[in-house]
């Protein structure tokens, strides 16, 4: 059986123009995307791919804050759940297509995958990930008042609603994850970073109001399933030093010791590429596989060690 490789793709690689972020051009952009991965399955890997969906829950939210007027309030779980299913629906449709035009015949298939996470992750007490729409002071204190929400302001744009993070524990479907796998099936899990669940005292899972870091999920994952390849493919073709400035260094290679070190001099963005930098340093003490941070152009070319920036044990 050939390599599996874990490739985790950002929601915001699913919109190319911001002024057009209709389904059919998030399709497409999706299908751009796809493009890149079939030439990974032509040569017998198989395939994990997690997505990103942090423009697609704001849109939900944005809908349901226009519609509260006539309908109920989506909760941020199920917020989760719908944008896996209708990305996983996107991406299932566009591997099918990009496979036929090649000649293959390889299925696809979503799992609507809940991850556990910790009640006693300090995020509950600290809630720092911005979510949904710009509002005024006015607008932050009253939804702080009557939906108890944590609010905060972002960058000097604007109010908006802060929500946990916490970190990703357990996938609850990941045998199922692994017998898809094991067929030969392209498999598309953790979307948006999982759903986030708490396992109660009883046993039974509930959902809770949070957002877990996509790459820490995809991360989780590659782990646990001991992938060969775990790939993190982003809007840049390599990982920079000083990035943005004039300084600025592209690193071809790195090991865990150069990331920690990068990391601690704070040379990578919250939010940004210190979650996924993170990311690939779990995967790779747990494992000693091979990553990657790339774009997705350069998907092959960062797997067979030619492009973006790869990261090794040492």
């Amino acid at each position: 059986m050939q390599s599996l490789i874990v490739i985790a793709i950002g929601g915001n690689s699913l919109i190319e123009d911001p002024n057009n972020q209709t389904v059919a051009a998030q399709y497409a952009a999706c299908r751009k995307t796809v493009a890149h991965l079939v030439p990974l399955l032509q040569r017998g890997n198989r395939m994990l791919i997690v997505h990103g969906n942090g423009p697609q829950v704001g849109f939900i939210l944005r809908r349901s804050e226009l519609a509260k007027h006539e309908l109920h309030f989506v909760p941020l779980d199920s917020c989760v759940a719908d944008t896996q299913g209708a990305i996983g629906y996107n991406l299932q449709m566009a591997l099918w297509n990009e496979l036929r035009r090649v000649g293959m015949e390889r299925s696809a298939a979503t799992v609507i995958t809940q991850m556990v996470v910790d009640s006693e992750d300090p995020s509950w007490r600290n809630p720092t990930k911005p979510i949904g729409s710009f509002m005024s002071a006015e607008q932050a204190e009253r939804h702080a008042q009557s939906e108890g929400w944590a609010v905060s302001e972002d960058a000097g744009r604007g109010w908006r609603r802060m929500v946990p993070s916490p970190r990703p524990r357990a996938i609850v479907e990941i045998e199922t994850i692994r017998t898809l796998l094991e067929r030969d099936i392209v498999v598309i899990a953790a979307g948006g970073g999982g759903i986030p669940v708490r396992v109660e005292t009883s046993g039974d899972l509930r959902g809770a109001e949070a957002v877990i870091d996509k790459d820490l999920a995809a991360s989780l994952l590659a782990q646990t399933l001991e992938a060969e390849h775990f790939v993190i493919s982003t809007a840049v073709d390599r990982v920079a030093l000083h990035y943005n400035t004039p300084k600025q260094l592209w690193l071809d290679e790195l090991s865990i010791a150069e990331a920690e070190r990068y990391l601690a001099e704070g040379h990578f963005a919250p939010g940004s590429m210190k979650p996924k930098v993170e990311a690939m340093i779990e995967y790779l003490r747990a494992t000693g596989g091979r990553g990657a941070i790339t774009d997705p152009v350069h998907l092959g070319s960062a797997i067979a060690g030619r492009a973006g920036t790869r990261f090794s044990p040492t």
